[in-house]
């Protein structure tokens, strides 16, 4: 079966070995190379880099919606295309020219979290559980037809950036699964339930702030979900009230009850930080250009004291 791929992030990453393993891969379509990091240099896209190593054609455009590219991309007589975190909408005469059979992977269990957040915005709500969605393409952003799903627990302890890694090796199992279904005769899509349906919308370096007086879960929530970007950054304040300095906050445990009588934000005994309902406990924090750190060693040198502030940084 003739596969065309369309994908620019690291999400796609197992997914396009597989397909690349079991099918026939004869395009891939990616975003252009673009700077990045802080000393933006130019660089392609996860998905571009991976084609160049395996010897894939590869089409870079910033429009894959042109003329030229839709009259190119027919020449490979596509069976089957799959987009995972592309990056651009698909007019429709581009999903017609891709096959009988064009299908999205999407970081939600649909019709929950449609956009372009949803493993944030899940953790950030405090979900239990998420998952993948394999579905048609329409020009309703995420609104296709649903094909399957997998689902898989949220752990309390885990990132965004982790469970990011979690889904995307779930993909390449659930892709393979529908086009098992499609070669058999056998697939078949169902509609979304509308009523059901949660947004999901792109973050900024904006969003990354917390309040210390909502609930312990809640506070753990939006870290987790934020982390690794954009993060979640406070000030710290020494009791004092003479120095403070900003850090990172990555990840953390919620300890619910004893509701503590000093201000939310206030730090406590034990590396912890009074909430509305209880406290936090610092797991892992990171200062401004430097690197992730256990809480335990970053007090070696930089001691959190009973008294101190960790206070709200909002635009």
């Amino acid at each position: 079966m003739r596969v065309i791929f369309l994908g620019s992030g690291e999400f796609g990453l197992p997914t396009i070995a597989r397909l690349h393993a079991d099918f026939d891969l004869v395009t891939v379509v990616t975003q252009p190379d673009r700077p990045a990091g802080r000393r933006r240099q130019v660089t392609g896209t996860a998905i571009g880099q991976w084609a160049d190593r395996a010897g894939r054609h590869l089409v870079k455009t910033g429009n894959a919606n042109d003329a030229a590219i839709i009259e190119h991309l027919l020449a490979f007589k596509p069976q089957v295309a799959v987009v995972v975190a592309f990056g651009q909408k698909l007019s429709n005469a581009l999903i017609g020219a891709l096959g009988p059979l064009v299908i999205n992977v999407h970081a939600s269990l649909l019709p929950k979290f449609r956009g372009a957040a949803p493993i944030n915005w899940a953790m950030i709500n405090g979900e239990k559980c998420t998952g993948l969605s394999i579905i048609s393409l329409d020009q309703c952003i995420d609104g296709g037809q649903i094909y399957a799903q997998a689902s898989t627990a949220i752990d309390a302890r885990e990132t965004a950036g982790e469970l990011h890694d979690r889904l995307a090796a779930m993909g390449p199992d659930l892709v393979c699964q529908v086009l098992s279904n499609h070669q058999a005769g056998k697939l078949k899509g169902y509609m979304q339930d509308e009523s059901q349906v949660s947004l999901a919308p792109k973050l900024s370096k904006a969003d990354g702030w917390v309040r210390f007086d909502w609930g312990a879960d809640e506070v753990r929530a939006r870290i987790h979900g934020l982390t690794p970007w954009p993060g979640v950054m406070v000030n710290w304040q020494e009791s004092s009230g003479q120095t403070s300095q900003m850090i990172r906050i990555l990840r953390v445990e919620a300890l619910p009850g004893n509701v503590p009588v000093v201000a939310p934000g206030t730090v406590l005994e034990g590396n912890c930080v009074a909430v509305a309902d209880g406290a936090v406990r610092l797991v892992e924090v990171q200062r401004p250009s430097g690197r992730p750190m256990a809480i335990e060693e970053f007090v070696r040198g930089h001691p959190l004291m009973p008294g101190d502030h960790l206070l709200t940084i909002k635009d």
